[in-house]
């Protein structure tokens, strides 16, 4: 009926032939768990979620990093930007800016007043929350307002020197 196969010897003895059953059963039962774990694609599915998982949280942080030092970098040269633009303005430009800055100011003064005189308690809170949040960030707010008129001043510039 069934033949040995031709590479092993065939069992002189009923216990050789016993310990050839048992270890071909053996071989046949791990055969069998691999191709079963193989078939599972719900715990293949989970290994690969959980490999994807680990690496999109490296990535994550690493992306995040790379941020940070961008962030930096910008900063730096908006700064750098801003300056030259304050070493470019001529006198009277600056001085226009600082009685507008004035006026503003005073005015600033008025509407406050009348701010608190007929706004709710609830608004003139999450009001005075962004401003903190303004004046903790007043170097960047300046910059970038820095660099929007550098860009505006650029852009205007090139515009009239185009036909």
């Amino acid at each position: 009926m069934t033949q040995s196969p031709p590479d092993e010897p065939t069992a002189s003895s009923t216990e050789q032939l016993r310990e050839q059953v048992e270890q071909t059963r053996q071989e046949l039962g791990e055969t069998v768990e691999s191709l079963a774990a193989k078939t599972d694609v719900k715990a293949r599915a989970q290994e690969k979620a959980t490999a994807l998982k680990e690496q999109a949280g490296v990535l994550t942080e690493q992306a995040g990093a790379k941020a940070a030092e961008l962030a930096g970098q910008v900063k730096v040269k908006a700064a750098e930007a801003a300056h030259l633009m304050q070493d470019k303005l001529p006198d009277p430009v600056k001085d226009k800016a600082t009685a507008a800055a004035e006026q503003v100011k005073a005015k600033a003064g008025q509407v406050g007043r009348v701010w608190q005189d007929k706004t709710p308690e609830p608004v003139r809170a999450k009001a005075h929350q962004g401003a903190e949040v303004a004046r903790d960030n007043r170097t960047v707010l300046i910059v970038a307002g820095g660099v929007a008129v550098a860009t505006w001043l650029l852009l205007r510039r090139r515009g009239r020197r185009e036909p």
